[in-house]
């Protein structure tokens, strides 16, 4: 394949061969004729449609195309097939995909996603503002219609509650605003108890945000009904991902907000909040599709925003209106209709052609900025590589190798039980629930291997050698062996979580991933998989084929080993994620989220 370069004009430097094209006194440079066009602007379905294209840009959309075609045009026969926008992804964490962007645009292009609203804040927790720059240079080289959201959280829930490799405050949020048109809004404000209650900080990247007069995306985890929304909103937060009820869309949607529905790998949030449009009857014009968080290994299985929509329609949803919340939407929300999310004069040439039954979305062809880059799900485009540079690639540093040693609970007493605190997985949620239960101690420890169901989980700080650790209880993870899995994706500060019920092997598994810079060790008595994850300590190096089938193999070592959750590596990487409801673990201890804020509590009750 040719190396193909992408550029996207601003719509003023590209009139004059707009209008010249659909006048007919320039050829086009692509042609779409004979399709269903999908029209998200006026909800048809029109028949016997054709488009022309001049570069990157959409000259015209009309019956006859014929009188610009020239020489040097691509024809393209669309042979009744549906001619639709290129799928937007809302809210999207690239790093998730544990792939590089370039490597996550081979895997999406093919299913029809030809743009997104990227939060880069997993990259900023470990390196901050260069992080992000980082990201932001390599998306430029894509085909997508790429935008940054700079994160607002880093840390997460604050430096009292863990330790981070970075921290940006409003002076670093002013400045990514200045790098370009393409840096959109603000990331997910998930310190919303920090909004609320006037912290300083957090006021202050809003505002510096307002003011370079960009958008500011939320991360409300309170319930919809609390008085304290209304007080969030205030603030200039216009779109939030964390809705889980019909309630929740509806609430936000009623404060002018944007709701986005989440089907993420591991967490199925739209078949409950897509009916406050399908019982409820809202309007859709605020409700959008998106996916958060998705491993490599499910864009492979699953796939992407077509996937999202396929949920959406499998729920009662209309083609069209599950196509308009992840495109028209999905621009509208972020300022850019003029841009992207539809097929309309003047706006990008990002297009996908769908065969067969609209609700299947089942796309055979994508064109990104003017260039046909993905047929029949295969890349037709070759993307360059982005090269990282060696700091980014030597992120992991702990000031000693762990040891069993480091995975002992020390007990205030000899022997006997404690009532202790222990975080339960939720499968295909995010939220976890605080259980007390009672826990033998044996010669000053606590024994939870006594307790069929628990495992310790564990937190070491990696980024600045601090020696910071914390041991807890853990309930749900299901193994029926001794084994042990360790990672150094860990959101949103991204430490070393290690969980296990052999602290030998706790230990082992923490040592495999240091010694890899990164990654997730999947380990048992007999077996150890290895899922290297050198880029910041959250990407592989790998192309996306590779990376998803080291994806999978931890997931089936995970299920070997008795841990049978839904994509279960993702559900666990979020149990360190210090602002979702409602016990979390950091380098710090033991965290918990609840209508009266954020706060550490003790192990022992």
């Amino acid at each position: 394949m040719k190396m193909t370069t992408f550029t996207r004009k601003p719509l003023a430097d590209c009139v004059p061969e707009l209008v010249a094209t659909a006048r007919g006194d320039k050829p086009a440079t692509l042609v779409i004729t004979g399709g269903k066009l999908v029209n998200v602007c006026s909800g048809e379905i029109l028949e016997g449609m054709s488009v022309g294209i001049q570069g990157g840009r959409i000259a015209y959309v009309g019956k006859d195309v014929t009188y610009m075609i020239g020489e040097g045009t691509q024809v393209i026969e669309a042979n009744g097939k549906y001619i639709a926008p290129g799928l937007l992804d809302g809210h999207c964490h690239i790093e998730s995909t544990q792939l590089t962007v370039t490597e996550f645009s081979r895997a999406v292009l093919p299913l029809g996603t030809t743009g997104g609203f990227f939060d880069a804040h997993e990259i900023a927790n470990v390196f901050g503002l260069k992080g992000i720059q980082l990201m932001l240079d390599e998306m430029r080289g894509t085909p997508l219609a790429a935008y940054m959201q700079v994160a607002s959280c880093v840390p997460a829930a604050g430096a009292e509650f863990e330790t981070t490799g970075a921290s940006i405050g409003p002076e670093e949020v002013a400045e990514a605003f200045t790098w370009g048109p393409d840096v959109i809004a603000l990331g997910e404000v998930m310190n919303f108890p920090g909004v609320v209650y006037g912290d300083e900080k957090m006021l202050g990247e809003i505002q510096a945000t307002l003011r370079a007069g960009r958008f500011v995306d939320g991360h409300f985890t309170w319930p919809s009904s609390d008085w304290r929304l209304p007080v969030y909103a205030a603030a200039g937060v216009t779109g939030d991902h964390e809705c889980v009820t019909a309630d929740d869309v509806i609430e936000r949607v009623r404060l002018g907000m944007y709701a986005k529905m989440r089907r993420g790998s591991a967490w199925h949030d739209v078949a409950k909040t897509i009916t406050a449009h399908t019982e409820h009857g809202i309007d859709t014009r605020r409700m959008m599709l998106v996916t958060d968080d998705r491993s490599s290994e499910s864009l492979r299985d699953e796939g992407h925003m077509n996937f999202v929509l396929r949920d959406a329609i499998a729920q009662g949803v209309k083609p069209i209106t599950a196509i308009q919340m992840a495109t028209i939407n999905t621009a509208e929300r972020f300022g850019l209709a003029r841009d992207i999310g539809s097929i309309t004069p003047g706006s990008f040439a990002d297009i996908i052609l769908l065969d067969g039954n609209l609700a299947d979305i089942n796309v055979v062809l994508t064109i990104a900025a003017g260039v046909v880059v993905a047929e029949n799900g295969v890349m037709t485009a070759e993307l360059a590589k982005f090269a990282y540079p060696e700091e980014v690639l030597a992120s992991v540093h702990l000031p000693q190798r762990p040891t069993s040693e480091d995975f002992i609970i020390a007990a205030p007493i000899q022997t006997g039980e404690l009532t202790t605190r222990v975080i339960k997985v939720r499968e295909n949620h995010v939220e976890t629930i605080e259980r007390m239960v009672s826990i033998p101690v044996v010669e000053g420890q606590l024994d939870v291997n006594a307790i069929e169901g628990l495992c310790k989980i564990a937190v070491l700080e990696r980024h600045k050698g601090t020696g910071n650790k914390s041991v807890a209880v853990v309930e749900g993870i299901g193994f029926k062996e001794p084994a042990a899995i360790a990672m150094t994706v860990a959101h949103d500060s991204h430490n070393v979580l290690v969980i296990g019920n052999d602290d030998e092997l706790m230990a082992k598994a923490a040592n495999a991933v240091a010694d890899a810079q990164g990654g997730v060790c999947m380990i048992t008595s007999s077996e150890e998989t290895l899922f290297p994850l050198a880029i910041a300590g959250l990407m592989s190096t790998e192309p996306f084929e590779i990376a998803a089938a080291k994806s999978a193999a931890i997931s089936k070592a995970l299920y070997d080993a008795g841990c049978t959750l839904n994509y279960a590596f993702m559900t666990l990487s979020l149990l360190a994620l210090a602002v979702i409801p409602t016990l979390r673990i950091t380098d710090k201890g033991l965290v918990r989220i609840s209508p009266e804020g954020i706060q550490l509590v003790p192990l022992f009750v």
